[in-house]
């Protein structure tokens, strides 16, 4: 999984690519228990890249994108918003699998 370098990096991919963005943090339980399983959803939806954003690192977006609990996903395509599952409860990766199913 690629890491957010940038706020400016963060327009760009929204702006330009097919992506996930995985708002998480270090210290964060719930977002733990989710990692062992994040190659094999990269794996099956390869036509995403997915992005983790450090949410201590990247405050600012989180607040511009509602992101007010983590583990939590939010999804573009050349800009527009396909889809967002946020919450601050742990996520299972059929929940995951799921919200990323009903992407449009």
């Amino acid at each position: 999984m690629r890491t957010l370098q940038s706020e400016t990096e963060f327009e760009q991919l929204k702006n330009n690519d097919k992506v996930i963005f995985l708002f998480s943090a270090d210290w964060c339980p719930d977002c733990r228990v989710i990692e062992p399983v994040l190659p094999e959803i990269e794996n099956k939806y390869h036509e995403y890249l997915f992005v983790y954003v450090d949410r201590d690192q990247f405050i600012e977006i989180c607040a511009a994108n509602d992101i007010f609990g983590i583990p939590s996903f939010l999804a573009y395509d050349n800009g527009t918003e396909l889809g967002r599952f946020v919450s601050k409860d742990r996520k299972t990766q059929e929940e995951i699998e799921q919200f990323i199913d009903n992407l449009s």
